[in-house]
């Protein structure tokens, strides 16, 4: 696979992934092209066509078109469902997925993508390992907001409740939960690392709240 663009059906542009080296005119020459190309094509016209020396294969889902471009000896049909893949991955990671989710979530689109294809290839075939990788990458992005909100609010005697709770909820998780222990100790590692030069009773608290 040489590219895949998502464009809306009024041609606006949601999501491009590039997967040979081009210059930025080039790439905006190419995409203005190939939208004009597929927009301007009937509904039940055939999903391939042929493009200067490459093939196109795109699928409208929705108002979302998905356009794929591949080389003259790679298959259309792989392609297409390639193309559906990515599709089932969305639409099983966002819920019924629409384009304002790929608007306001285009980086989750990105790694969902990036864990499904490599190279223009297809790297990972299950579904479930997929959106396995893609929640552990979101719960460590939750690891780093909170710590970082901690750190942020270091000084607010309102954080220390905050926590107090948020470990409690900790505990009752690990009963159900052990493979995301290690995350949980980090974040009571670093809680531990933040007060306990402002407060020596309220890191032996949590200690308390956390293992009895």
């Amino acid at each position: 696979m040489q590219f895949m663009l998502l464009f809306s059906r009024q041609g606006k542009l949601r999501l491009q992934k590039w997967y040979v080296p081009l210059s930025d005119k080039e790439k905006k020459k190419i995409t203005r092209e190939l939208v004009q190309t597929v927009l301007a094509r009937k509904p039940k016209m055939c999903s391939f066509l042929e493009w200067r020396d490459l093939k196109i294969v795109y699928k409208r889902y929705a108002s979302l078109y998905f356009c794929c471009a591949i080389e003259d000896q790679d298959n259309e049909l792989i392609t297409l469902e390639i193309i559906h893949r990515y599709v089932e991955l969305l639409d099983k990671y966002f819920g019924s997925v629409c384009e304002l989710d790929i608007i306001f979530n285009f980086e989750k689109a990105y790694f969902i993508l990036d864990e499904f294809l490599l190279g223009g290839e297809v790297q990972e075939t299950s579904k479930k390992n997929v959106l396995k990788a893609i929640e552990q990458a979101d719960l460590l992005q939750e690891v780093y907001n909170f710590c970082f909100f901690v750190k942020a609010h270091r000084h607010a005697g309102l954080i220390h409740i905050i926590l107090f709770h948020f470990f409690q909820v900790c505990r009752k998780a690990f009963h159900h939960f052990y493979h995301i222990l290690p995350l949980f100790l980090y974040i009571f590692y670093a809680a531990i690392q933040l007060y306990s030069y402002r407060s020596r009773h309220f890191s032996a608290q949590l200690t308390f709240c956390l293992f009895n």
